[in-house]
């Protein structure tokens, strides 16, 4: 198969790149070789390769930069919104697949009642109407909005939702660090951390997305939207709990509202996505005791 991916020295991109290099010709493309919002060029340097699966994990992810300069939100809009439009319109034009990974935070939005619901039944489930919390959520959801409104012009698509990312250094100079190396580096610094405990949901660990991608692409299951993180819904400050324990360091955490932060973006209270599609991924502490080679 021959395979484009976008955002290719990223967290999530790297790894896609490693699971989907072998017997397939992939091509390994970030934002040194094409420009997503350049819609001519975009389309000029797909179009010559013909993919018969595109897998965009390009993205605009500073969350609060977004929420406080009005040229950073119109950035975010490119990037997350109107190129993945560009995206899907070449994938029509190339009969190809489209692979477009969205945010949890597209349901921070929702009121406490409606928040609490979704906790009882176990998170947010695919078809649970969105309600962005933020500058950036907005963004993410304007993504989805553009290839959902080419479902009727037959786009053969993915929409894969996940939520707090940690992997393997990327290779990109604007990825941001994975927030368990941040804790550690900040372990280093201080002798206690304070740690969010009221804001929960759940890790995704991208080696292990990158598998699930290929498993579901490869599965040719029904186009359409889909929830891929590991099991277990926990906070920031459980999480942090768990990774020194693991790391038998006895650094003191101590739980915080968000609020003890100065954070112009929104954070949902709660945004677990459920999973009603697909076999469930490994909890994760095991990704990260893998991810720690414990």
């Amino acid at each position: 198969m021959r395979i484009l991916i976008l955002g290719a020295k990223g967290t999530l991109g790297s790894q896609i790149k490693k699971v989907f290099s072998a017997n397939n010709k992939a091509f390994a493309w970030d934002s040194d070789v094409v420009d997503i919002t350049d819609k001519e060029a975009l389309s000029n340097k797909i179009n010559k390769i013909k993919p018969e699966i595109i897998i965009n994990a390009a993205a605009y992810n500073a969350v609060d930069k977004c929420e406080e300069d009005t040229r950073e939100f119109e950035l975010a809009k490119k990037i997350n919104g109107r190129a993945v439009g560009y995206l899907a319109d070449i994938a029509l034009k190339n009969k190809a697949l489209l692979v477009h990974y969205s945010s949890d935070y597209i349901f921070g939005g929702h009121t406490p009642a409606v928040v609490l619901e979704a906790k009882q039944n176990g998170g947010f489930d695919e078809n649970f109407a969105p309600c962005a919390c933020n500058n950036y959520a907005i963004t993410k959801l304007m993504g989805e909005e553009e290839i959902l409104s080419r479902k009727n012009k037959k786009l053969k698509y993915y929409i894969i939702r996940l939520s707090w990312l940690f992997g393997p250094k990327a290779t990109s100079k604007i990825s941001k660090q994975s927030f368990f190396d941040l804790m550690i580096d900040l372990s280093k610094k201080q002798e206690e951390l304070k740690v969010v405990d009221d804001e929960v949901s759940s890790f995704t660990y991208a080696p292990d997305l990158a598998l699930a991608t290929k498993e579901l692409v490869l599965s040719k299951k029904e186009f359409g939207v889909y929830h891929i993180t590991n099991s277990e819904q926990v906070s920031w400050f459980e999480a942090v709990q768990e990774l020194f324990d693991m790391l038998k360091s006895d650094i003191r955490i101590r739980p915080v509202s968000g609020n003890a932060f100065q954070r112009p973006a929104k954070r949902p209270a709660f945004s677990g996505l459920k999973n009603t599609k697909l076999k469930p991924l490994r909890n994760y502490k095991k990704a990260l005791e893998e991810y720690l080679n414990i």
